[in-house]
């Protein structure tokens, strides 16, 4: 029985790290990141897989898989974790978060050094908890940084980071990563409308959000 539990934990780690890579290779795809930069995270148990630092991603083979614990102690790989780990691990220390996406997406790091706050352009906004807020800039790769995140993160499960990019988290990988593509999206919607002169976008109310947020509840197939 041990061993058959030992077989199933190997089985799910494999299968999260194949889905880690998959999404990571998306983001470069999909334009949020360039190079090496950004950063996935998935939660297995009580190991967090992670991307390692410096690596592209279409290098990433099945051996290159990084483990740690929620300490940052690394519990197997040869590679080194990311160097953004201590942001991923301040998400899973304070939220039941299953997965991690941090990218450099080019509109939503634009809008990080406008505003304090993605202003309320469109109802999906209620998908991460309200109006994305700014974390106060910060080194990469610092304590200080992950402490400015966990504080817009409030209440939140996506924010920007001033002068640098976004974090998402959710139960699954797919959730927390289309909480990045939505952020990303809502940031190019809002430099379009607000680059109209003459003109200023419509916003939406905290009423109008919450009800968006109550309507997003039963979205789907359930």
């Amino acid at each position: 029985m041990t061993e058959q539990r030992g077989e199933d934990r190997q089985d799910a780690m494999e299968r999260a790290w194949g889905e880690l890579v998959a999404a990571a290779r998306r983001t470069v795809a999909d334009g949020l990141v360039v190079g090496t930069s950004g950063n996935v995270s998935v939660r297995v148990g009580g190991t967090i897989l992670v991307t390692p630092s410096g690596v592209p991603y279409d290098r990433l083979r099945p051996q290159d898989a990084v483990g740690v614990d929620a300490d940052g102690r690394q519990l197997f790989g040869d590679l080194a974790p990311t160097s953004e780990l201590p942001m991923h691990l301040a998400v899973y220390r304070t939220t039941d978060a299953g997965a991690v996406v941090h990218t450099h997406a080019v509109h939503a790091t634009a809008v990080s050094t406008l505003v304090p706050e993605l202003p309320p352009i469109h109802y999906m906004a209620a998908a991460l908890g309200g109006p994305a807020r700014v974390a106060r800039y910060a080194p990469y790769d610092s304590d200080e940084l992950a402490e400015n995140m966990l504080r817009a993160l409030r209440e939140r499960t996506g924010c920007l980071l001033q002068n640098h990019g976004t974090v998402t988290y959710g139960d699954t990988l797919d959730q927390a990563y289309d909480r990045t593509a939505q952020l990303e999206w809502m940031s190019r919607l809002w430099l379009t409308a607000s680059a109209i002169p003459g003109h200023a976008p419509t916003l939406l109310s905290a009423g109008q959000l919450r009800e968006a947020e109550d309507r997003l509840r039963g979205y789907g197939q359930g």
